[in-house]
């Protein structure tokens, strides 16, 4: 697994895939100009390639990896900085739907071939009063959260409609991934 996310180990040990949690060595920059989407599924790529290369030292094995991109109004929201960082985007979210765009890249050793599939979600905030923002922000849930969120968390309780899937707003869109995995011929399932 390209990835370090609890969130993302947790789903594997959901499927009952047996993984090996590896940092990618890549920097989360997103190019000037760059859709949302486009950004998510390069930089799912990108993690995965980056794994890929320092396992082919090894051995060639099964790689996945993920990226969530949140945006509001066709502008990309990251990973705040600072609490008041986080702060200013909680506020831009309340009351309003925003985008969260999430892809899934995974290695297939057999064709050396990496397959990328994206997932589009909305998320609906609640108008959220100042008090409010500040009790979230000292549960420092924030912190390494796209969006300055994690909806798996207190944030839950901010969220009045989803559209689309959960764990793809949680980091890892299951349906499909299991479609990749079965499409890519992953000894897995039926």
């Amino acid at each position: 697994m390209a990835s370090a996310s609890p969130r993302r180990q947790e789903y594997f040990r959901l499927l009952g895939l047996p993984f090996t949690s590896l940092s990618p060595l890549v920097a989360e920059r997103i190019d000037v100009g760059e859709e949302p989407r486009s950004a998510a599924e390069r930089l799912a790529a990108q993690k995965v390639d980056s794994v890929v290369q320092i396992l082919k030292k090894d051995h060639p094995a099964w790689v996945a990896g993920a990226d969530t991109i949140i945006a509001l109004d066709g502008k990309i929201y990251g990973k705040p900085l600072t609490m008041e960082d986080a702060a200013r985007i909680l506020r831009l979210f309340s009351g309003k739907t925003h985008a969260v765009y999430s892809a899934v890249a995974l290695y297939n050793p057999n064709s050396r071939a990496i397959d990328c599939r994206s997932v589009l979600s909305a998320v609906t905030f609640a108008p959220l009063s100042d008090g409010e923002i500040e009790w979230y922000l000292t549960t420092g849930e924030w912190i390494d959260a796209a969006g300055a969120y994690k909806i798996q968390g207190r944030a839950s309780c901010f969220i009045t409609r989803i559209e689309g899937s959960y764990s793809s707003i949680v980091g890892l869109p299951l349906h499909e991934f299991y479609a990749m995995l079965k499409a890519n011929g992953y000894p897995y399932g039926g």
